[in-house]
């Protein structure tokens, strides 16, 4: 396949605008990098049409970002590692203004930190919580300290009309006649600009395919990883407008491994089927997490504010579900960790499934619910035979035989234990203060969550 007459002259205009619209001003580019084919045209583009203009003239950053989720697909993250190191490499070579950076969830906000730690359910369409917490979020960050720094950003990314009649929707309404710069729905000082926004599916492949790529990817190279997983990208993310017209990553995309909003991860079976039979652990441990969602015994009968809810009419109606149960929790870290220790990742001997940071979040979650056997540690222990370097509170708040009083005190009264766990654990935390301002407000919060919430029933008459 070559370029003809008209795929190279709307390259080189292209090339031409990207160069006119870095002189226009002193505002930094952020570059949006996803890894996939329509921000690997975008990244290429901008450096191809920088490296041509005279040195004296790059005057100002040009930041190409990705998103790390933490839960990425483990080729895909690799891949965009690699990428993102011999773009800066060759950028200092050639004395280029571009810096490269991945972007992470807040270690609170995590994946897992979210799901094992507080209870998330898995996701799904009408509760995608995943996209806001780990990728917006996180970009939205980058972004705003640049705009903190310089006053103004431009970001860089490549969307295109073409992808889907929703999204063209949402590019035009952010529009401004005769302007090439988009507006962003949210971000003050912030705009868009979508060089390849009228490239079609053959634009795009046509110059991957025919233009070498100026830090020495084989872009052949990514057409196969395309092929092998039966899949596309998902795209860097910084708009939730955006978001909602892109859909699911996990949609035949290149997405989190973890993605349960799909039926079928068709990425990992790709993968898989294409002789990367080491992640077949991940994609069993995706199944379970989907099947085990809606499990009753699994899921607590109230939300996080503490409200509970029924759905269905009359005698169908029944109890919604919360989230999942701290023995839940339990049961699926124990299982992510078998996983972990079973998978051998052939392109990173240092690949993990769960960060040790995260595991020290979902530890103090898990305390402040009232997990007084500190369950975390002695998980780890048992499943990957070793400890971690834990810090230890050695002030036990009850004897065994305390502890056995208290639980049968509970049953005798019908007082959920974990209920008077978290109680006591506030009454700890406020202990040594000589004001205790905010003390009885934290108990009136945990008593709606979990025992006064019967007077908050939602949707239901009697």
């Amino acid at each position: 396949m070559m370029l003809d007459l008209l795929d190279r002259k709307k390259i080189a205009d292209r090339i031409k605008q990207i160069q006119d619209m870095y002189l226009e001003d002193s505002r930094p580019w952020v570059v949006g990098y996803s890894g996939g084919k329509d921000s690997t045209v975008i990244v290429q583009l901008v450096f191809h049409a920088l490296s041509e203009l005279p040195k004296e003239k790059l005057t100002k950053k040009v930041y190409v970002i990705s998103s790390d989720t933490l839960v990425e697909t483990p080729l895909i993250i690799s891949s965009i590692s690699l990428t993102l190191k011999r773009i800066q490499e060759k950028a200092l070579e050639l004395g280029m203004p571009f810096e490269t950076h991945k972007v992470r969830p807040d270690a609170e906000k995590t994946f897992w930190a979210s799901l094992i730690g507080k209870g998330y359910p898995s996701p799904r369409q009408k509760f995608r919580w995943c996209t806001d917490r780990m990728k917006i979020d996180p970009a939205n960050k980058f972004i705003l300290d640049r705009v903190s720094e310089y006053g103004e950003v431009i970001m860089v990314l490549g969307v295109r009309d073409d992808e889907s009649a929703t999204r063209a929707q949402v590019m035009s309404s952010h529009t401004v006649e005769g302007k090439t710069l988009m507006r962003h729905s949210t971000l003050n000082n912030a705009y868009v600009y979508a060089p390849i926004r009228d490239f079609t599916l053959d634009d795009v492949w046509s110059y991957l395919l025919n233009e070498p790529s100026p830090w020495g990817n084989d872009n052949h190279e990514l057409m196969a990883l395309y092929q092998n997983s039966q899949s596309g990208e998902c795209p860097l993310i910084v708009d939730k407008e955006i978001k909602e017209s892109a859909g699911s990553c996990g949609n035949s995309r290149f997405g989190c491994w973890v993605c349960t909003v799909v039926v079928q991860d068709k990425a990992l079976i790709g993968f898989i089927e294409n002789g990367e039979e080491w992640l077949i652990p991940l994609l069993e441990f995706r199944n379970w997490l989907s099947d085990i969602r809606d499990v009753r015994e699994y899921r607590q009968k109230h939300r996080i504010d503490g409200t509970i809810y029924f759905v269905g009419q009359d005698e169908d109606r029944k109890l919604g579900l919360g989230p999942f149960t701290l023995e839940a929790r339990k049961m699926i870290l124990r299982r992510l960790l078998e996983v972990q220790k079973e998978v051998q990742n052939p392109y990173d001997p240092n690949y993990t499934l769960i960060l040790e940071e995260e595991l020290r979040v979902i530890r103090k979650i898990w305390s402040d619910n009232g997990d007084w056997e500190d369950s975390v540690p002695q998980i780890y222990r048992e499943v990957m035979g070793e400890d971690l370097d834990w810090e230890y509170d050695d002030r036990s708040l009850f004897e065994d035989d305390q502890m056995t009083d208290l639980e049968t005190l509970c049953k005798e009264f019908d007082v959920d234990i974990q209920l008077i766990k978290r109680l006591i654990n506030i009454e700890k935390k406020y202990s040594g203060y000589k004001v205790r301002r905010g003390l009885f407000q934290e108990f009136e919060r945990i008593l709606n969550q979990d025992w006064l919430h019967y007077g908050k029933v939602e949707g239901y008459k009697e």
